[in-house]
């Protein structure tokens, strides 16, 4: 079948590219032309794993394409999916749909005949609603726009997975029976045919608040490990056993229960800021506080690991070389957006140190938005003369590096992990003092490690002041 995809974003261009590969013919549109000038080259503007080659392939046999031409998309196709941003709204907490409301705006007055649109970007409860209206007064005469809503459940560093082949699809009508429900149903007959899942078919209002709620509760999930691990720092106690052995229990499960930095990315902070603002705007506002408290709580870990930076630097990293392994929000991904390791980097360089930040896609993005920070090429020339190195993004080669070849460039030899992903033991054994987040100093041994480079650390600053 025949589908357009407005927005061509990470949600759109990826949504738009495995509709593709699943046999539909589809028009990508977006409003900026220099981004569909890359698309129409086969070229993604942003790091995603396996999209580059499906996104080549269907724009070279020409079953994918791309523009910025409202009424040609209106007379491409009868289904319009839309995945423009839903950012946070400026000075507050609330999310800006002003983005998907343009589209419906722009879109309806154009349409010659019925048409289905269905919305996939994140949004508050009573979006839909409003853009029906919308597309009710804007419409011809005679021609009705049918908005449904059908939200994305993408993981950065998987969509193309995660589309190709969904954990489930959820689709809100505003009638069972209307005839959109036909078209979502031809749009992904290829997956139900090869690779079934649960398809859920509710009403409005439930299909934009699953989103938004699963966003919620994975956020509740890594503050809640992360709080315990603060206790686990001053009761002496390790949280990734601790994590492991909750884990184990299938009511709660091990998945999102990786203490450290806390989250970031696009998505989940400002998806539960959202979520809260919409349900005070509802009256039920007292429903979500503990949101606010999951939110202070992701936010705090990054004031932690900088105090950890400072302890095992003598009380201050003035005049230190910390190396940060990392700037995207998550690996697999080029992201940066809220992202807790360059916002670490950042900290550390207000407070003195000469912060080297490294990752392997995110650098060019990284240095738009931090411009005065230190940038280098490897994990290996951001070690080069580096007190401190420290791991901030669990990328696999940064748990792969060998401590020997580290300790051949670095200056220290503390391994600060941000993450709780790195092989901790070894690189004690290669004679490293390994701190993290959560894993408190309890054997006297470490803490005399810790006093000692603590030391060496500082007496290394104070000659570098000199």
């Amino acid at each position: 079948m025949r589908m357009t995809v407005f927005g061509t974003g990470y949600l759109g261009a990826t949504h738009a590219a495995c509709m593709a590969e699943l046999g539909h013919e589809v028009l990508g549109v977006d409003v900026d032309a220099v981004k569909v000038d890359r698309l129409c080259q086969g070229e993604v503007p942003f790091f995603e794993p396996g999209l580059p080659e499906i996104l080549s392939r269907h724009v070279e046999s020409g079953r994918l394409r791309f523009t910025t031409d409202y009424a040609e998309a209106a007379e491409f196709a009868d289904l319009h999916f839309i995945g423009v941003g839903t950012p946070q709204r400026k000075g507050d907490f609330a999310a800006d749909i002003s983005h998907v409301e343009d589209v419906v705006a722009r879109l309806a007055p154009l349409v010659s005949r019925d048409a289905v649109v269905a919305g996939k970007s994140t949004v508050p409860v009573g979006t839909a609603a409003r853009l029906q209206e919308i597309a009710d007064r804007s419409a011809a005469d005679g021609v009705r726009v049918d908005v449904v809503w059908n939200p994305e459940f993408l993981r950065e560093g998987f969509a193309v997975e995660d589309t190709l082949r969904p954990g489930r699809i959820v689709v809100g009508l505003s009638d069972p029976e209307c005839a959109a429900r036909a078209l979502i149903d031809e749009a992904y007959a290829p997956i139900m045919e090869s690779d079934p899942c649960p398809v859920i078919v509710t009403d409005l209002a439930t299909s934009e608040m699953v989103k938004v709620s699963a966003n919620a509760f994975l956020a509740t999930k890594i503050s809640f490990i992360n709080a315990v691990s603060e206790v686990c720092e001053a009761a002496g106690a390790d949280v990734t056993v601790l994590a492991d052995a909750i884990g184990m229990d299938p009511r709660i499960g091990r998945k999102f229960l990786g203490a450290g930095l806390g989250f970031g990315g696009g998505c989940l902070p400002k998806d539960i800021r959202a979520f809260m603002a919409r349900a005070g705007e509802l009256g039920a506002a007292q429903a979500l506080t503990f949101l606010r408290e999951v939110d202070t709580i992701n936010m705090r870990r990054r004031d932690k690991m900088v105090d950890l930076a400072a302890e095992v630097c003598g009380g201050t990293v003035i005049g230190t070389t910390v190396a940060v392994l990392g700037a995207a929000f998550k690996p697999n991904s080029d992201d940066v957006r809220d992202s807790p390791a360059l916002n670490v980097a950042g900290m550390l360089s207000l407070k003195g140190a000469r912060a080297v930040v490294y990752d392997p896609q995110a650098l060019d993005n990284a240095r738009a938005l931090f411009p005065t920070l230190a940038y280098a090429d490897s994990a290996l020339e951001a070690c080069e003369g580096a007190d401190v190195v420290l791991v901030a993004t669990e990328w696999g080669e940064f748990v792969e590096l060998e401590p020997a070849a580290v300790a051949r460039v670095a200056r220290g030899r503390v391994l600060l992990d941000g993450r709780n992903c790195m092989p901790g033991e070894r690189w004690r054994e290669a004679g490293w003092t390994y701190r993290a987040l959560g894993r408190g100093v309890s054997a006297p041994a470490d803490a005399r490690a810790v006093a000692g480079a603590a030391a060496a650390v500082a007496g290394s600053a104070a000659l570098a002041r000199v």
